[in-house]
């Protein structure tokens, strides 16, 4: 029987691409791509005072922007090229044209595909330690912790657990999609920026409420939402397990958000529309490392201990543990990406299904992708220890390769330009940094508009006269004045 003439193999479509597979991993890599930018940047930018509005939005801008520079240039070869140390790949550049058209390492891809789709994972992964950065960290510090973190530190655990060729993926650990390689290691690493940095200022660590919790809300449902290409795009194909991957990606998450709301409303009193959010976050980290290899109960479940445990190590612990207190974590991503990592990871030890690990990753060795729970029932617990003791290795490697290589980079950087801001652009935020403020009103936006980009001259838009204030004043005092009906 002959094939559609759209299916015949040509120049462009070689026997090898799946045309269903590469739509969707280019959708799924979009849909990552978009929890960023503008996801994570409108998030950032309204959840700050309004004084870091810009700052905090343009670190997730630049982020991303170097990041996809780095990783053609080097960085792709070197998480998923050939070997060059037994936790690295050989540096080399992604960019040559029958390089980019041939068979990616795994699925039936072009490289481009590939590199896109993994590009999107190490971007985001520096935009989330940005949010333990915020209001404070001097910027040109970040333009160059950037390039040096995703070169020295990233591809190093990206390396040893998603290529086949890794120390940790061929001892077998499960991280489906970034439980390890992103939200941990962006937890640990973060925290660790933090502690070199230094706190903000007294007065923001005291107060620092959102600037717009609307906008906020929109930043997180990008996010929320953006995570179906997140784990849906993990088995690199159109296949069940990515439909069980989506499922349960937002079955956790719900479950994780209502159980920090409950508990909010139970301690505190109130329904924060923050922790809510916070909540959501948790539980999209704790599914990641397990989405499609756990079954619908065992996502719940995970949803519950992921709005629970965060929560209280966030809430309860953070206010006892004296090393805790002296970092300060703007974000919170220590909690919401590096225990609710951990505790992902540690949770697919346990509930991981052997059948589903089968499907994702197409192996027959019934010793490796086994959960705890799984070898209690099938009568081989020693092969569901060893895969418990496997995720937690994988913790460990993760935490002492970021915090050791996050320590050396920022002591590097330290030496060669400050890692804080001045005491007056603290003071002052945007307006000091960027000559730029995030919302202008009446005269205000005269007074605040860019010097750098504005197609006019400096002087060519004389400044409000005194006698148009007074007509701003007269207005306004008039129309306060009105007695009231």
């Amino acid at each position: 029987m002959s094939l559609p003439s759209n299916l015949h193999p040509d120049e462009a479509s070689p026997p090898w691409l799946n045309k269903g597979d590469n739509s969707w991993q280019l959708t799924a890599a979009t849909l990552v791509g978009l929890q960023s930018v503008p996801g994570l940047v409108i998030l950032y930018g309204s959840i700050v005072k309004k004084k870091w509005a810009v700052n905090s939005a343009f670190m997730a801008l630049y982020a991303f922007a170097a990041v996809l520079i780095c990783w053609v240039g080097w960085g792709y070869r070197m998480s998923f090229g050939d070997k060059f140390i037994p936790f690295l790949g050989m540096p080399n550049v992604s960019l040559d044209a029958q390089y980019l058209i041939d068979r990616a390492f795994l699925g039936y891809l072009p490289n481009a595909t590939m590199i896109y789709f993994q590009f999107v994972f190490a971007a985001i992964t520096l935009i989330l330690i940005a949010g333990a950065l915020l209001g404070r960290m001097n910027f040109l510090a970040w333009m160059l912790f950037v390039p040096l973190w995703v070169t020295f530190s990233y591809t190093i655990t990206a390396y040893s657990i998603w290529c086949p060729g890794g120390w940790l993926a061929k001892r077998g650990l499960i991280d489906y999609s970034g439980g390890y390689v992103i939200h941990l290691s962006s937890g640990v690493a973060g925290f660790t920026a933090a502690y070199w940095v230094g706190p903000r200022t007294t007065r923001d660590r005291e107060r620092f409420p959102p600037n717009n919790i609307l906008l906020m809300l929109a930043g997180a449902g990008l996010l929320w939402m953006g995570w179906t290409g997140f784990n849906g795009g993990d088995p690199y194909t159109v296949s069940t397990d990515a439909s069980l991957a989506v499922l349960n990606t937002h079955v956790c998450t719900a479950s994780s958000l209502l159980t920090w709301l409950i508990l909010d409303y139970i301690f505190f009193g109130k329904p924060s529309v923050v922790g809510a959010t916070q909540g959501m976050i948790t539980g999209l980290v704790c599914i990641t490392p397990a989405a499609g290899v756990v079954q619908g109960w065992a996502a719940i479940l995970m949803g519950m201990m992921s709005g629970s445990i965060p929560w209280y190590t966030m809430m309860v612990l953070h206010k006892k543990v004296w090393f805790l207190k002296q970092v300060d974590d703007t974000m919170a991503v220590f909690h919401t990406h590096g225990v609710a990592g951990s505790l992902g990871g540690i949770l697919t030890g346990v509930f991981a299904v052997p059948k589903f690990n089968r499907l994702f990753y197409m192996v027959t060795d019934w010793q490796h992708y086994i959960g705890l729970f799984y070898g209690f029932h099938d009568g081989r617990t020693t092969a569901g220890f060893r895969q418990l003791g496997v995720q937690l290795l994988g913790i460990l490697f993760v935490v002492f390769v970021h915090a050791t290589m996050t320590s050396i980079i920022c002591l590097l950087i330290s030496l060669v330009v400050p890692l804080r801001l001045s005491e007056e652009e603290l003071q002052t935020g945007d307006d000091a940094i960027h000559g730029e403020e995030a919302y202008a009103l009446w005269g205000d936006g005269e007074r605040y508009e860019s010097k750098h980009n504005s197609v006019y001259e400096e002087n060519a838009r004389p400044p409000p006269t005194k006698g148009d204030d007074d007509c701003f004043k007269t207005f306004w005092g008039n129309l306060l004045s009105r007695p009231r009906v």
